[in-house]
């Protein structure tokens, strides 16, 4: 079996940033992949399941409303590692082209206040392991990262 393109990145060299993973082609259709790395894989602590399912909810929330972006977004969820997300937009992008909509992402994540939008029995399974305190907190983190952004934290180190 061939290993998948993610599994070569050497997550020993990997900074918190932002990385595109990949790009796909549908039908003449360019996909991009970015790899919205949030913490230090196998260093920094991994977010809790409550927040990263918090930002989750509030961040697919934001980007399927985002005047620009929402005709664009074909997936926004975590990474199983608990150390980032994973954004799929249409079209053909940059790192360094989403960096204003992440900072846009993860001001609004920080500085929310209210219920959690999709948190209830009804919406999904599992609306009780969400921690809308710790999702601020390690917005806050990101948004540091991405106030300093930069070309390292933007292209995927070789290796």
């Amino acid at each position: 079996m061939n290993k998948i393109e993610s599994f070569t990145v050497d997550h020993e060299k990997l900074d918190p940033g932002v990385y595109v993973s990949r790009r796909d082609n549908f039908s003449g259709v360019t996909i991009t992949t970015f790899d919205i790395r949030m913490k230090k894989p196998n260093v920094d602590r991994v977010m809790s399941t409550g927040s990263i399912h918090a930002l989750e909810h509030l961040g697919a929330t934001f980007l399927r409303n985002h005047a620009n972006y929402k005709d664009k977004v074909v997936y926004f969820g975590p990474m199983g590692c608990r150390t980032g997300f994973y954004l799929i937009l249409e079209g053909d992008y940059e790192s360094r082209n989403i960096v204003p909509l992440l900072k846009e992402l993860f001001s609004f994540t920080e500085s929310y206040e209210g219920d959690i939008p999709g948190a209830s029995p009804v919406e999904c399974g599992n609306f009780k392991d969400m921690d809308l305190e710790s999702a601020k907190l390690e917005s806050n983190l990101y948004n540091q990262i991405l106030a300093n952004i930069t070309d390292s934290n933007l292209i995927y180190p070789e290796n």
